[in-house]
């Protein structure tokens, strides 16, 4: 397993997320958290697993919820930098860092 580290813009994209889906029916965010801590320790466990799509930025996609989490892959570690959600412009992420 290698580290994963949140970067705090993506943590507030996974609070807003959170927020959001906890206002459409309480419960929901949290079975949107539980699949967001899936996805990253599949990440953890084999983070060459999901496809680059930019430079050396990868996607994984959450299951059930339409929102994918962007990573970068650096030795001994795994920096996610954004959790967007499918419809959002793909452009935004681009400039975290």
């Amino acid at each position: 397993m290698i580290a994963v580290l949140i970067r705090p813009s993506a943590a507030a994209d996974l609070q807003d997320a959170f927020d959001w889906y906890e206002r459409q029916q309480p419960g929901l965010g949290v079975g949107f958290r539980e699949a967001v801590r899936e996805r990253v320790r599949d990440i953890a466990a084999n983070p060459m697993l999901f496809q680059v799509v930019h430079r050396d930025t990868r996607r994984a996609l959450l299951r059930r919820f339409p929102y994918g989490l962007y990573y970068r892959v650096y030795p001994g570690m795994v920096i996610v930098v954004a959790c967007m959600h499918g419809r959002r412009n793909p452009r935004g992420w681009k400039v975290r860092r």
